[in-house]
Parts: C-alpha cells; structure tokens; sequence
C-alpha cells in the first residue's frame, strides 16, 4: 500500500511538474505574441527584445539587454526568448525593497526626491530627469517631496502582473494566435549538425499517414489542422506496455567474464541554470584489440539509504567514439542500448587504441523543477563552548557528495578528483602548492584528502565566514541540492568496462557539455538504428524514430539546400513526457544538417504510453 501510494505520488509530481512547464511556454507564447506576429518570427533589435521582456514581466537593463544582444547578434528566435526568460527571473518584492533599503539613510520607507533623482541619472542605466519626474510626479506613492517606496513595489508588481494576464488574455481568446503555438525549449541537442555527404537514407518508408491514430478525440484543435493542411506531414505511433522499457535483459554472464579484467570510474550530470546539462568526459585505453562489455547507470549512493533519490529514475548512456588524428574527429563506435532495470550497457569488440566515452542522458527526467519547500535546512550550529559545527544534515550531504567526486571509488580525493569539485564550485583550479597547504591543515593519506579532511575543510570555510552559510549554499546548489539538502538537479552515475584480454585504463577528462560531438552520436545512433520516414511530397526531408530501452528518440535530416522549419504535435501521445516540455511545437533545421527533434519517455512507467507525433513542413 505505501508503495502504491508513492507511485502515486511521483506521478502526480511528475504531472505537476509537466503542467507548469507547460504554463511556463504558454507564458512565454502570450508574450511573444504581443510584440510579434508568429513566435516563427525572429526579435530583430534591442528595442524588440526590452518590449518582450517587458510583456514577460520583466524589466531588463541595459546590461541585460547587451549581455544577449551582442554586436555579433542580427535576431533572435523563440527558443532564445525563451532561454533568456529562464535565466532572467522576475524580481520580487523583497528583493526591490532591498534596493531601495540601501539608499535610505534614515530607513523610515522613504527616498527624498532630490536624492533619488540624483541617483537615477547618475548611476547605471542613467535616466533623464523628465523620466524620473514621471515617477515622482505619481500620487500614489509620492507625498511631501518623498517617494514612499513600499508602495512604489507593490504598484510596480500588480502592472507586472497585469501585464503578462494581459498578454495571456490575449492568446486565449484570439483564435488566430492560439494557431501560434510553435517553438521549442531549447534542448541540449537542438543544434542543427551538418551532414558530412548527401546519402541515400536506409530503411526508408515511403508510406506516410496523415490520419489520426484510431481512437482519438474528434474534438483535435485547429493546430492539428494545420500541421495536416501544410506541405508535407508523416505520422509515428509506438505503444509501450507498463514497466516493458525495463525488461529488455542486459545479457551479462558473471560466471563467463570471472577472468576479464574491469575499469570503472563514477561521474555525474549536473543541471545548469538554463537547463543546459554538463558531465564528466572519459577517455578509454585499451592496449589491444579485446571482447568488452560497457555499462552505466546512475550511482545509488550509499550514504543516501532511505533518502529520496530522485537520481535514480534518470535515464543515463554511454556513447563510445574512436579518436581519430585529430580529437575533433571523432568517429562513433557503438552506444550503450541494452537495458536491464536502470542499467544500460553495450557488448561487442573495440581494436586497441584511445577512445573517448561520453555520458548522456535524455533531459526528460533531470529537469528544473519548482518544489515546495518547507524550511531552509540549517548547515551549521554552536556548541557550548561556541565553537562552530557542521549540523548532522549537511555532514551527511558532504559525505554523499564526497562519495561522487571520488572518482576511482577509493574512500579518498585525490588533487585531480578534487579539482574537479572545485571547477564545478568556483570554477577554479587548485594548484600543487595549495594543495600542500591542505595536506598540512587536513587529514591526508597517500597525499589524497579523507572523508574527515574533505568535512573539516567546509568547516574550515565556515569558521572563515563567522558562521555566514552563504559560500557553503553556493557550493550545495552548484551540485545540484535544493535547500532542504536533497540532490534534485544532479544525477550521480558510474561507467564500467571489462575487456577480455587486456586491462582497460579509464580516465575522466573533463566537466563540461556534451557539444557538437555527442550531438553528432546522438543523431548518428537514431540514423543508423531507426526507422525512416519521408516526409511525403518532399523528397529531401527524413524523419527517424528510434526506441532504445525507456525512451524513444526522433531525428530530423534535412538533406535539402535550403532551411525548413518542421512542426512537432505530440497532442495524440498519452502519458509521455519529452525534453522539451512541449505538447506542440516547432523547429527549425538548417541546411544539409540532422537534429534531434525530440526525446520522449513515460510520465509514470507503471502504466502503458503511446508516443503518436506528427511532424509536418510549414
């Protein structure tokens, strides 16, 4: 029963979750639509891009607007709008009062006019004194020569507010506009990659259907009819049984592979600030040509016993490239497509030589999540002598950290492990002589930090703030912990090999985004493995499917010399959720070049889904 209730819960969260990005989009649509005339259309200047914003309810500076418009910026599409908006959070109240609070001197609520406009034309974004006397000349918040700026915010939230209900008003009720409903959240494979040389496509159906699936709604909306009455459209339905995308068997025989020797390393994807994800990068030796069997999963870490582990629903994959002359060119070998429970692994034959191993996973699951928070967990306390402490709660979620970053699994960090921690934290390296210093003040054993070293070393950090927690929470949210300690925008994972006839060397590299590379491995998978479709009446446009396991990948080859924008309806899926977080949507290919179109995987695992998409040529 409590596991069932559980169930319950996950997949009522995971629907949440999924309804509030759709109101996110939806949002961003009202905005767009307010300045433009089809979120097709590109923002062409500065002053475009401040209107949107502003319609989004926010209120961008000058700065702002530079740091996304730069000289070498001519548009902007709605996948960039929307990526703006994601790291450009509406201010709040408390932290507009804040501002004001650090120009009032005498801290009564109030700002003398003469002061404020001395500030307002002298400092940042200067405004000229018409534009301040319009604000001062405001009654609502303005009496006797002073602007009483608790009103100020509160009058500058509601037109906020008013602002985006109005421009989501708008969406809803004009019909025309609700047809508008294209663009993409901008995925971590959304760019478009360049074909090497135009190929006849494999495996291609030329059949396509542009009916509904049998038992849809006859109530489609009017974007569905769209998507039917453009150039050239194809229809993909694949049915899933409950929990079957787990019961493909990893077919790894223990008894067989006694004598082969084994390499492993752990690693993690960590989500950034824009939903981009980054993870560690391997490269593999193998001294002479050997049977091998590669594995990766998320790593259940065991600290965390009877914690929620939100990681451990993460779909994870390992794609192997041999390098080539250069390490720019790459060529894909083979990926991890076997399934067994949250295992995915892959058995062949690699020749000797340098490979590089590159983690992905999907998106689908390890995505920004809004959550309810009860309380801010306390990380440190004072003993009776008034000593600092770490609490029991954040030891514990330094021990589990520790567990990650250690890298070879031997209970200790080396300098190498531990700069990767550091990159991640502070985006710095620490160097041989810094690390000496540690050896002399922490606890060290084969010149690599301890457990009791790493937590005295946060400790250390405290006591160098008088007990200010905030470089400590920096460093937890850059791992992916919320502020109730709970790792929710990370995913710990650990690769292994073992190879028959040699020992496999793994090493990590770096700590970065997958880039143009495993974007090339991703499409190249799909290409080689799924099936095609043309998209019928155009002869130059494909579209693969591919299931590998729990999820379902589409990829789209445009092998024409112009760019097409392609239309993606997912309406007729039932419980899917894809990287995007789109039902609806649209993408633009660029010429001679493949993309992903999108990932999709089951909402709740325990119950069937169908994937039924329909991608069509505007």
């Amino acid at each position: 029963g409590n596991q069932k209730a559980t169930r319950s819960e996950n997949s009522q969260g995971k629907k949440s979750q999924h309804a509030e990005e759709a109101i996110f989009y939806m949002n961003c649509r009202a905005a767009y639509l307010t300045v433009l005339k089809s979120s097709l259309e590109n923002i062409k200047s500065k002053e475009q891009l401040s209107l949107v914003l502003q319609q989004a309810g926010r209120n961008p500076s000058q700065k702002t607007i530079n740091k996304y418009w730069t000289s070498q910026t001519t548009s902007l599409n709605f996948d960039d709008f929307c990526a703006i908006l994601k790291k450009e959070k509406p201010a709040t109240k408390n932290e507009l009062l804040e501002a004001f609070r650090k120009i009032d001197t005498d801290k009564d609520g109030y700002i003398l006019h003469d002061e404020l406009c001395k500030i307002l034309t002298t400092r940042g974004d200067k405004m000229t004194w018409e534009e301040v006397a319009s604000i001062t000349k405001q009654a609502d918040f303005n009496c006797n020569g002073k602007l009483d700026y608790n009103k100020f915010c509160e009058l500058y939230l509601s037109t906020s507010e008013q602002c985006c209900k109005a421009a989501r008003a708008r969406l809803d009720t004009d019909p025309r506009l609700r047809q508008q409903h294209f663009g993409n959240q901008t995925g971590n494979f959304s760019e478009g990659i360049t074909l090497p040389v135009s190929k006849a496509s494999p495996r291609v159906s030329r059949k396509t259907d542009h009916k509904l699936p049998k038992g849809s709604d006859s109530r489609a909306p009017s974007r569905l009819s769209s998507a039917q009455s453009s150039k050239a459209s194809t229809s993909t339905t694949v049915t899933v049984g409950a929990s079957s995308s787990r019961n493909t068997k990893l077919i790894i025989e223990p008894d067989t592979m006694k004598e082969w020797q084994w390499a492993q390393s752990k690693g993690c994807f960590y989500l950034e600030e824009d939903g981009e994800i980054i993870s560690h990068k391997y490269r593999l030796h193998l001294p002479q040509r050997s049977a091998v069997c590669v594995t990766i999963k998320p790593f259940n870490i065991p600290q965390a016993a009877g914690k929620s582990c939100h990681w451990l629903s993460v779909d994870t994959a390992l794609f192997i490239l041999k390098e080539g002359e250069t390490e720019e060119n790459l060529q894909l070998v083979s990926f991890t497509e076997l399934q067994n429970e949250e295992m995915f692994g892959w058995r062949g034959e690699l020749g000797a030589g340098l490979y590089w191993l590159l983690p992905f996973t999907t998106g689908c699951r390890l995505r920004k999540v809004k959550t309810q928070i009860s309380g801010e967990a306390k990380l440190l306390w004072r003993d009776e002598d008034g000593e600092l402490a770490l609490t029991k709660e954040f030891q514990a979620a330094l021990l589990d950290i520790f567990e990650t970053i250690d890298l070879d699994g031997n209970g200790l960090l080396s300098l190498e492990e531990y700069n990767f921690f550091e990159l991640r934290t502070s985006g710095e390296k620490c160097d041989q002589e810094a690390w000496a210093v540690c050896k002399e003040n922490f606890e060290m054993k084969k010149n690599e930090l301890t457990r009791q070293g790493f937590l005295d070393l946060n400790l250390m950090e405290a006591n160098d703030r008088d007990g200010d927690p905030w470089d400590l929470w920096v460093t937890l949210l850059s791992l992916g912990y919320n502020k109730a300690l709970e790792m929710t925008e990370a995913c710990p994972f650990v690769i292994a090999m073992c190879a028959e006839r040699c020992k496999p060397r793994i090493k990590a590299i770096s700590l970065e985004a997958g880039g143009s590379q495993l974007s090339r491995a991703v499409c190249s998978s799909v290409l080689n493995k799924g099936e095609a479709k043309e998209l019928d009446g155009s002869e130059n446009i494909f579209i693969y499917t591919h299931r590998s396991g729990s999820r379902i990948t589409s990829v789209i080859e445009n092998k024409s010399e112009n760019k097409v924008i392609i239309h993606v309806n997912n309406e007729q899926s039932k419980n899917c959720l894809n990287n995007r977080g789109l039902t609806v949507f649209a993408v633009e290919v660029a010429p001679k070049s493949m993309m992903v179109s999108q990932h999709v995987m089951a909402l709740n695992e325990q119950e069937e889904w169908i994937y039924s998409c329909v991608h069509s040529l505007v």
